[in-house]
C-alpha cells in the first residue's frame, strides 16, 4: 500500500484524501503550512525559488518524516517554472536521503495515455476503470461542495453581526464534508452547510465593498500563504470574489476552456495578447472584468520572483487608469508579515470607501 501525500492547497486536501483512500492508498495528510513548514522549505530550496516552491518542499519534508513514500501532484506547461518544481522537489528529497516516488499529472487532454498510466499506478485497490471513474466523480462532487461553502463565507463574513461567526461555520462545514463519503452524504452535508450559513445573524443593509482577488493560483487558494487575506478583508467589511477556484482551474485544463476562460482571455488581449505562463494573463483579464462589473477594487497576490505576475504587475497601472479601478499588489515571501499586510489593507479599504462616497456625492450633485 502506498503512503501518499499531496500539496496542501486550501480545502482541496479534503477531496483528495477521500479519492486516494478510495483507490486503496494510505494518506499521509499534509499539515496546514506553518512557520516550521516554510523554514524547512527555505533551508533546502534554491534562494530565488518562489514561495509556493518553498512551502511545498517543506510540506514534503514534513510528510516524509511521517512515513510518506509517494508524492501526488500536477505539472505545468508554458514558460512558468512551476512545471519543473515537482521533479526538483523529488531530487532534493533524494539528496536528503528520502527515497520517495513521484506521480506528477500533466494535462490529460495533451497526455491522455500518461494520465491513464499514472491513475493506474495509484490504483492500489485494483479497482475497475468504472470504479475509478466513480471515485473521481465523488471527489469532484465533494470539491465543488467545498468551493460552494467557501464562496458563501466570502459573501456572508462582511455582513455578520458577530465577528468570527462565519469563520466558525465555515470550519464546521468542512468537517461535515470531510465525513461525507457518498454522493447522498455529500449532498446532505452541503445542504446543512447552506442552512448553517443562512442562519448566521447578518445586517442586510450594511454597505460593503466588493474586491476581486487575482494572481498566482497557490497563493490565491492557500490561506496560510496569503496570511488569511480573505478573512481579514471580510472583517473589514469587504466582500471578496476570488478569480480562481480549483474546480474552475481543473475544467479549464481538462477541456477546450470554459466560457469564463475565453472571456478572461479576450478581456486581457488589448494589454497582454500572449500566454506568458502561470496566471499572468488571467490576472489582467479578471481585473478588466471586475472593473466592468463595477467592483470597488482589485488585489493582486503573487509570490516574490514570479515572472508572469511581475509582467502583469507592470501592466496593471495602465489597466487601473483606463478602467478606473484601484489595484493593490502584494508580492509574498517568507519575509512578509501579517501586521504590515493589514496596515496596507486598511489604507486601501479606506481609499476605496472614500472613492465610493465621492462617486455618490458627484452623482447626487449631477442630479440636483
Amino acid at each position: 500500500m502506498r503512503k501518499v501525500t499531496f500539496p496542501h492547497m486550501g480545502h482541496s486536501y479534503i477531496a483528495f484524501k477521500m479519492l486516494m483512500e478510495d483507490m486503496g492508498n494510505e494518506v499521509i495528510l499534509p499539515p496546514r503550512p506553518s512557520k516550521k513548514t516554510l523554514d524547512l522549505g527555505v533551508k533546502y530550496a534554491p534562494e530565488f525559488a518562489c514561495l509556493p516552491y518553498k512551502i511545498l518542499l517543506g510540506t514534503y519534508l514534513q510528510t516524509a518524516e511521517m512515513g510518506m513514500d509517494t508524492i501526488v501532484t500536477s505539472g505545468g506547461a508554458g514558460p512558468c517554472r512551476a512545471g519543473h518544481y515537482a521533479h526538483l522537489h523529488k531530487a532534493i528529497l533524494h539528496d536528503l536521503g528520502y527515497n520517495v516516488d513521484l506521480v506528477c499529472f500533466e494535462a490529460p487532454k495533451k497526455h491522455p495515455i500518461d494520465f491513464y498510466r499514472k491513475v493506474q499506478k495509484l490504483n492500489s485497490a485494483k479497482l475497475s476503470v468504472l470504479s475509478i471513474i466513480e471515485a473521481i466523480k465523488r471527489g469532484w462532487h465533494k470539491l465543488k461542495a467545498l468551493d460552494h461553502m467557501e464562496k458563501l463565507s466570502h459573501k456572508i463574513r462582511p455582513r455578520e453581526l458577530k465577528r468570527g461567526t462565519t469563520s466558525k461555520v465555515y470550519k464546521m462545514t468542512q468537517l461535515w464534508l470531510d465525513e461525507a463519503r457518498t454522493h447522498k452524504e455529500i449532498e446532505e452535508a452541503e445542504a446543512e452547510g447552506i442552512k448553517a450559513f443562512n442562519n448566521i445573524p447578518q445586517d442586510p443593509n450594511r454597505e460593503v465593498l466588493k474586491v476581486g482577488l487575482v494572481g498566482e493560483i497557490y497563493v490565491l487558494l492557500e490561506p496560510a500563504s496569503n496570511l488569511e487575506i480573505e478573512e481579514t478583508l471580510g472583517h473589514m467589511g469587504v466582500e471578496v470574489e476570488r478569480s480562481m477556484f480549483l474546480t474552475g482551474w481543473t475544467r479549464d485544463n481538462l477541456g477546450k476552456g470554459t466560457e469564463e476562460l475565453i472571456s478572461v482571455t479576450d478581456a486581457a488581449k488589448p494589454y497582454l495578447p500572449e500566454l506568458i505562463g502561470g496566471h499572468g494573463r488571467d490576472t489582467i483579464g479578471h481585473t478588466v472584468l471586475y472593473a466592468k462589473r463595477k467592483f470597488d477594487g482589485v488585489i493582486q497576490l503573487a509570490p516574490f520572483t514570479c515572472i508572469p505576475e511581475i509582467v502583469a504587475r507592470t501592466i496593471l497601472p495602465k489597466v487601473s487608469i483606463i478602467h478606473d479601478i484601484p489595484v493593490l499588489t502584494f508580492f509574498l515571501d517568507e519575509q512578509t508579515g501579517k501586521a504590515g499586510m493589514v496596515t496596507r489593507l486598511e489604507a486601501f479599504v479606506d481609499l476605496l470607501r472614500r472613492k465610493k462616497q465621492n462617486t455618490k456625492l458627484n452623482q447626487a450633485a449631477a442630479l440636483s
